[in-house]
């Protein structure tokens, strides 16, 4: 039997310099008790009023009252049928009818948020890489498997199709083929008789879509098997049956880490035009020192621009805030330094 517990927040910003905490507090108190509710108010001389309420059905209210002018509610409920919302809708409905009334149309904002649902069968709110909570519309798990390496889940989203995730980082949706086209060059490029190398790429897309560009040979590295397994499997959309065989007439799968496999090709000289990197993303934090992903990053740039030809050409992926592209830039201009006999013109 699954409890779901539904949080719903409003909050409401008065236009007033300092906001009467004790005055709103009591205006706010008969629309709880109403409910039945039990008090418990705690106070600050300096930083207003927080205010629990509690009901014997287990939902809870919390009422904060800030002296500078917010005063912000949240409440939660674990019915999830249409009558409890319902309910929560009506209260908050009074809330906002009684804020009104106390401060005679001074207030300057009200902002209502929509339910946060724990405890669901299914997880519906996946962060992404720079902190910010995207609520899918996830109907069913179709895949969930723990390799060596990570864990490896696609879900089904009703607009999105199958969603591959990998340790909790959304990668690629079968609705993502801008993303594809993207990384590929926006269309831009002429794949035809070249040899191309994908560093990761385990969905499949990339390696899809090159091969119908009559390349001379695509040779994809990645290192987990699983994630190749899954996606042949439920995200045929995006890759097609360019995984059903590890090798084909102009491409091959390597299941390698990609490190060793650069160090080995660099080595016997081989040279590529088009290196994909579809690696890790860029990092959110702004210390590489502090983050040895940073490290991870200048040694793929390193190592791709060992076997890239001296016209060849590097697509790499990138998702991060302004200060963390920068970064990333400086580690280009240094990769002009370290391979002089390369001519590199980055573009972002």
């Amino acid at each position: 039997m699954n409890f779901l517990a539904a949080s719903f927040s409003c909050s409401i910003w008065t236009s007033e310099a300092c906001t009467d905490c004790n005055a709103v507090l009591k205006g706010l108190q008969p629309i709880f008790q109403q409910q039945r509710m039990t008090e418990t108010i705690h106070s600050w001389e300096d930083h207003g009023y927080l205010a629990t309420y509690t009901n014997k059905n287990g939902s809870f209210a919390t009422l904060r009252i800030y002296p500078h002018g917010l005063v912000s509610v949240d409440l939660q409920s674990y019915n999830d049928d249409m009558k409890g919302r319902d309910k929560i809708d009506h209260i908050l409905n009074k809330i906002e009818e009684r804020m009104k009334e106390l401060f005679q149309g001074s207030i300057k904002r009200v902002k209502r948020l929509p339910a946060i649902v724990r405890g669901d069968a299914i997880d519906r709110y996946w962060p992404t890489a720079d902190g910010r909570l995207v609520e899918y519309d996830i109907d069913e798990v179709v895949y969930d498997e723990d390799s060596s390496f990570q864990n490896i889940k696609i879900l089904h989203s009703k607009q999105f199709g199958n969603i591959l995730i990998l340790s909790g980082d959304v990668n690629l949706a079968e609705s993502d083929l801008a993303y594809t086209k993207a990384i590929m060059g926006s269309g831009k490029e002429d794949y035809t008789g070249k040899e191309v190398l994908i560093l990761g790429g385990g969905d499949g897309g990339i390696l899809y879509e090159i091969v119908k560009l009559k390349p001379k040979m695509v040779t994809m590295v990645e290192i987990d098997q699983l994630v190749i397994d899954g996606c042949r499997k439920y995200m045929r959309k995006t890759c097609g049956d360019v995984l059903d065989n590890l090798k084909g007439e102009c491409y091959q799968v390597l299941i390698e880490d990609c490190i060793p496999v650069l160090k080995r090709y660099a080595k016997e000289g081989r040279k590529f035009d088009y290196v994909i990197n579809d690696l890790t993303a860029v990092p959110i934090s702004t210390s590489p020192e502090e983050d040895s992903t940073w490290e991870f990053l200048r040694l793929i740039l390193d190592l791709s621009m060992k076997v890239l030809k001296q016209d060849g050409k590097y697509f790499t992926q990138l998702r991060s805030y302004c200060s963390c592209l920068d970064i990333y830039k400086h580690n280009f201009r240094n990769m002009m330094n370290c391979h002089r006999g390369l001519y590199l013109q980055v573009t972002f």
